[in-house]
């Protein structure tokens, strides 16, 4: 199936640099859980505006750097939410968030600092996205955040250095798994290629988020595979805190074992479960072009893209095994509506 082609909105990226060029300060908090594309792309953002002489400070809204990203260029500018000092800002830009609550400790601490009050300019690509900004540049139909941002830094003028265009191109690789899943079209590709000419250099984002692995996430990966389990048509496996601490490892570390377990022969969606205090953050996909996981996890208050979404169950035992019972009969063939 092609993706659906999409066009950038000029005139809101053109009212979203009047905005920020407004702001003594901008402050930049990536999603929870934050991956390639949720911190590449503001930072290549923080970079562009600093050519024009805005201050931009990306956080990390649960405070932690996966290891994987410590490549990324400048990523020492990022702060620490819970660790650095919160900086006084007047603006808010968010990118790759499809939900404010999505911000983590940054949101669940004072919903009130993203109620609309301070300007939120919003720049995203997932189809669940509530449109949450007082300018919205959302495009469902691009494979990456940092895929709009490329168009939305043409239209600022911003000089292509190798910084931004190494963060582009990580943000794209990061969500399209090296430019193979089925959201990436030519498009994406001649991007990639542009910042490839740029200066851009794959081989270290493909040895960081794909080939190069610690002790630590080994060991998780090895836990949680031997206690995969099915549900129906659902292939899934837990991690709890314990297995964490077991491991020395951090929860971002096993990112990508959701994606491995989609490919099971036999399964419609594959789920990983991350413990929390509150129950469990879920990563679900699936392969399947009849299974939406955006609409599955919507049902649940999350959201996400068609082949990848997230949302959260609360409660116990009960309630994970009842989540995960209705995720299969979600994805069921018969579900399907015919009218």
């Amino acid at each position: 199936m092609t993706q659906a082609s999409w066009r950038l909105d000029i005139p809101a990226a053109e009212e979203a640099l009047r905005t920020l060029k407004g702001a003594r300060a901008v402050l930049m908090p990536t999603h929870q859980n934050v991956d390639a594309d949720g911190l590449a792309s503001p930072l290549a953002i923080a970079s562009a505006l600093g050519e024009l002489g805005i201050r931009a400070i990306p956080i990390l809204s649960d405070g932690v750097l996966p290891p994987s990203l410590r490549f990324l260029p400048e990523v020492e500018r990022v702060l620490a939410y819970g660790v650095d000092p919160l900086p006084e800002y007047d603006a808010l830009c968010l990118s790759d968030c499809s939900d404010r609550r999505r911000l983590g400790r940054f949101y669940a601490d004072d919903p009130r600092r993203v109620d609309g009050s301070i300007p939120i300019i919003n720049i995203d690509h997932h189809v669940t996205n509530d449109r949450f900004g007082l300018v919205n540049i959302v495009e469902p139909n691009a494979a990456a955040t940092a895929e709009i941002v490329a168009e939305i830094l043409r239209v600022w003028g911003t000089e292509l250095t190798l910084p931004i265009a190494q963060c582009l191109l990580a943000g794209i690789y990061g969500d399209t798994l090296g430019l193979r899943t089925p959201a990436t079209t030519a498009r994406t590709m001649r991007t990639a290629a542009d910042l490839v000419d740029a200066g851009a250099n794959p081989a270290p984002i493909v040895d960081a988020l794909f080939r190069l692995k610690s002790r630590s996430t080994v060991c998780l990966w090895q836990r949680a595979l031997a206690n995969v389990q099915w549900t129906g048509s659902v292939i899934w496996a837990e991690l709890t805190n314990n297995i964490l601490a077991d491991c020395n490892a951090q929860a971002s570390e096993a990112e990508g074992l959701v994606n491995f377990l989609a490919g099971t022969e036999g399964s419609l969606v594959a789920a990983i479960l991350f413990a929390n205090g509150d129950g469990w953050r879920v990563s679900l996909r699936s392969l399947n072009e009849d299974v939406d996981v955006a609409e599955i996890a919507k049902a649940f208050g999350g959201g996400g893209h068609p082949r990848a979404a997230g949302c959260q169950v609360t409660g116990g035992e009960a309630e994970k095994m009842a989540f995960l019972r209705q995720v299969n009969e979600l994805a069921a063939p018969s579900n399907v509506v015919t009218f």
